[in-house]
């Protein structure tokens, strides 16, 4: 599973980096390294929102650090 972030300039503002910070702890966490691969990546097109991320290629949705582990623990369910 690849997850992309967003870290163009309006993702930069809304907090990517701290995003990006909290999904490498819950894939080290969680020992997912093997599974999910974490890259940034410029504008994905959704920047009125919060940070942009895309999951393999899904719909491009919003992430706030406060929702990442919520987030994930959902994912990780749909793929076990």
């Amino acid at each position: 599973m690849e997850i992309k972030v967003c870290i163009g300039s309006a993702c930069h503002l809304k907090g990517s980096y701290d995003v990006i910070k909290k999904l490498q702890a819950y894939i080290t966490k969680h020992q997912l390294d093997q599974t999910v691969t974490l890259k940034s990546s410029f504008c994905l097109g959704k920047c009125s929102d919060a940070v942009s991320i895309q999951v393999d290629t899904d719909d491009v949705i919003s992430m706030t650090p406060e929702n990442v582990e919520n987030f994930m623990n959902q994912l990780v369910k749909k793929v076990k």
